[in-house]
């Protein structure tokens, strides 16, 4: 475990930093873009990453509550919990003019922003920060990416995992020595940009609250086959540029979220998920390169570029069009 001196001072402090953050997690019925917030919890912290104060709230999603096995949150909790619509000034207050901070930002403010976008509102937030970009950054010796190694890293006792609540308070005391360990070190913060949603198409209406029959563990989610890439395959991925539409993007290993999510947000920017790696993957996608995986070996042997999850889901910010 690394001990890190908290006595970081203001005037030491890099004058870019923010001057404040929302540490966020929320729980939802799945992963899925059409999926719903079940419960939200954000630690507000200062500058140099003190505590300010916590928020907690259940929602009623209005339909199945998902994978109650993970995040204990059955039909009967919800039923009398408020719709997002009701704590959405309340979750906003305390976004506004901070940070998002998440473990697998992306993930968290995606959510955020289409329930927003849902109720015709906006959530008051200009960027984010994940804090599995921030321990590449600083080049923590983690074996994964999983918040509960974070945690364990800085000594940070998790007591309820998959409770809002406890997550971000788990994250935000993490957070704390990784943000005093980039300030003593001059680290860049790898600050994104956050595009509120203006608009929202709904999907075919879901199954609601009461009904939970359909949510078996290991298999919570349809299966269901992918729509063929419309786009043709460009080549391979080059190292300091952007992805484009139509590269073979295969996985393999160990991710800090669930795989499918992954694939579904590697669909919807327009890119090809390969099941296998051949001569035309464009990138293959690890968190452990030095893993002897059939495809890890195989894109080694054919040279086919390869990043791992943080550097990915940042790459898949900007994916260049597809020539016309």
């Amino acid at each position: 475990m690394t001990m890190l001196d908290d006595r970081t001072t203001a005037a030491t402090w890099p004058a870019a930093y923010p001057q404040g953050y929302a540490v966020v997690d929320v729980e939802t019925t799945g992963l899925a873009r059409d999926d719903r917030i079940v419960s939200a919890a954000v630690y507000r912290l200062d500058a140099q990453g003190n505590v300010e104060d916590h928020w907690y709230t259940l929602v009623n999603p209005e339909r199945d509550p998902g994978p109650v096995w993970i995040h204990g949150l059955t039909s009967d909790v919800l039923e009398g919990a408020p719709l997002f619509p009701e704590i959405a000034d309340a979750f906003a207050a305390r976004l506004d003019g901070r940070v998002l901070v998440a473990h697998n930002a992306m993930f968290d403010w995606q959510m955020i922003a289409r329930e927003y976008a849902r109720a015709k509102s906006a959530a008051p937030v200009r960027q984010r920060l994940c804090t599995i970009a921030l321990s590449k950054e600083l080049a923590l010796p983690l074996p994964n990416h999983k918040l509960e190694s974070l945690a364990a890293h800085f000594g940070v006792v998790q007591q309820r995992a998959h409770n809002a609540l406890d997550d971000a308070r788990v994250l935000a005391e993490a957070f704390r020595p990784s943000l005093h360990a980039a300030a003593e070190r001059n680290v860049r913060l790898p600050l994104l940009e956050c595009r509120p949603l203006t608009e929202w198409a709904a999907s075919p209406e879901r199954p609601r609250i009461g009904h939970q029959a359909a949510y078996r563990a290991n298999s919570w989610r349809p299966s269901r086959k992918r729509p063929a890439c419309p786009y043709p395959n460009p080549g391979r991925y080059e190292s300091d540029k952007p992805l484009k539409q139509g590269m073979r993007v295969a996985f393999s290993g160990d991710t800090s979220v669930d795989r499918e999510l992954l694939e579904d947000r590697t669909v919807e920017a327009g890119l090809h998920v390969a099941s296998s790696v051949s001569r035309l993957t464009s990138l293959l996608v690890t968190n452990d390169p030095d893993a002897a995986t059939s495809k890890t070996v195989k894109a080694k042997a054919y040279g086919t570029p390869i990043v791992d999850e943080a550097a990915f889901t940042q790459l898949l910010r900007d994916v260049t069009p597809a020539d016309g």
